[in-house]
């Protein structure tokens, strides 16, 4: 099992830490804020209560011990350029981090970030490809084995709601929306009925993915 650390909890580090957990991996979630940590404590392997900024506290949580580490505070560059100098430092095997502009992301690959994320940027170029090309499979690539992919919905699946399908514990995936034609439904519920020509958004490994996609 991949094991990730997910440093800073606003919006889209809490988010990400929450789908990567859900997708089966283990998750080490760490933040300043107790109140935020809490909020996860339950749905990840362990939440923490961390300066981002102490090498000492990064090297006693295990960080460097995990297969990937995302430092998700792009809103501030001097504490973002500190925690990638540390993080560099005690050993860590593969660093992504969050960026907020071309700028930020040039000083963190400088400084020896090995991928640097601008997610609003990213998620405006792949919102505008789906809007030109609404059936279009679209995928994302979180890490080198999970990813976000758009699938159209297979037809042994037709007429089944996700509960009856049971699609987390039987293809090991999650479903984060559903679209039936131009109504997206995010988080779906387990009542949600899947119809013919509907398309699912999926987080899942390449192995898990791999074998929806043959399903017909």
């Amino acid at each position: 099992m991949k094991s990730f650390a997910v440093l800073g909890l606003g919006r889209f580090g809490k988010e990400l830490a929450l789908q990567l957990s859900r997708g089966g991996a283990e998750v080490l979630a760490i933040d300043r804020e107790r109140k935020t940590v809490e909020e996860v404590a339950d749905e990840v392997t362990r939440a923490v209560t961390a300066n981002l900024r102490d090498k000492d506290a990064l090297t006693e949580l295990g960080v460097a011990e995990c297969d990937e580490v995302i430092l998700c505070i792009g809103s501030d560059l001097a504490a973002s350029v500190l925690a990638v100098v540390n993080l560099k430092a005690i050993g860590v095997k593969h660093l992504i981090c969050k960026a907020y502009d071309e700028v930020h992301r040039d000083v963190l690959l400088k400084l020896g970030a090995d991928q640097v994320l601008i997610p609003e940027q990213e998620f405006a170029v792949k919102l505008a490809a789906q809007m030109i090309s609404p059936r279009l499979r679209d995928q994302i690539q979180l890490t080198e084995d999970f990813s976000i992919e758009e699938v159209a919905v297979p037809e042994s699946w037709i007429g089944k709601t996700l509960g009856e399908m049971n699609i987390r514990n039987r293809y090991d995936v999650t479903v984060l929306t559903v679209r039936h034609g131009d109504r997206i439904v995010p988080a779906p519920r387990a009542t949600e009925k899947l119809q013919s020509g509907d398309i699912v958004l999926l987080l899942g490994d390449e192995k898990a993915m791999a074998a929806v996609r043959r399903l017909r």
